[in-house]
């Protein structure tokens, strides 16, 4: 049994996860939770590791948790250029993101979940390694920014799961029909 590959992500109705400047400010916008949404627990039941680049995670303990880094339970994998010292449960790679994620296929475990960023994104995409795209979509119109999908070669065959509307959220969950 592989373990599943999970993108989380979400993206304006034109689909860019962050502006021009890296900001990413618009997904919180001014958006009122009225109704309970559970799909990030339900995730978070789901998998023991993320995987995200240096920008996504120096977004994360810099300005959307900088008092505790939400990721404590799970094992961490941070690609990067530069890799730092590793500490518990946390590892900086500068391996390459698709050779990490068919490791980490092929190893014990419970779901593992793709934080971000694009360029991550594409190359996993690309190698079809992505099980399931849960993409929650912002009811906000950027016209530029930094794309959710970097240009890739080919096409991926996605099946449409579970759509659903949340505090004015657009939640789409497909399933990669290539395997």
């Amino acid at each position: 049994m592989n373990r599943e590959i999970i993108l989380y992500i979400a993206a304006s109705v034109d689909g860019y996860i962050a502006e021009a400047d890296g900001s990413i400010d618009f997904l919180g916008g001014g958006i009122e939770l009225v109704e309970e949404d559970t799909s990030y627990q339900e995730l978070m039941e789901k998998i023991d590791t993320v995987v995200m680049g240096r920008t996504t995670y120096d977004q994360v303990v810099n300005d959307l948790s900088p008092e505790q880094y939400p990721y404590e339970e799970q094992i961490s994998y941070i690609i990067t250029s530069h890799p730092e010292e590793n500490a518990e449960k946390l590892i900086f790679t500068n391996q390459d993101p698709v050779a990490l994620v068919q490791e980490l296929k092929k190893q014990e475990g419970k779901a593992v979940w793709i934080v971000g960023g694009a360029s991550i994104i594409a190359p996993l995409v690309e190698a079809k390694l992505i099980d399931t795209y849960i993409l929650t979509t912002i009811p906000k119109i950027l016209g530029k920014g930094i794309p959710l999908f970097n240009e890739f070669n080919g096409s991926v065959e996605l099946k449409v799961e579970q759509v659903y509307v949340k505090n004015d959220m657009v939640y789409t969950t497909y399933s990669n029909q290539n395997h």
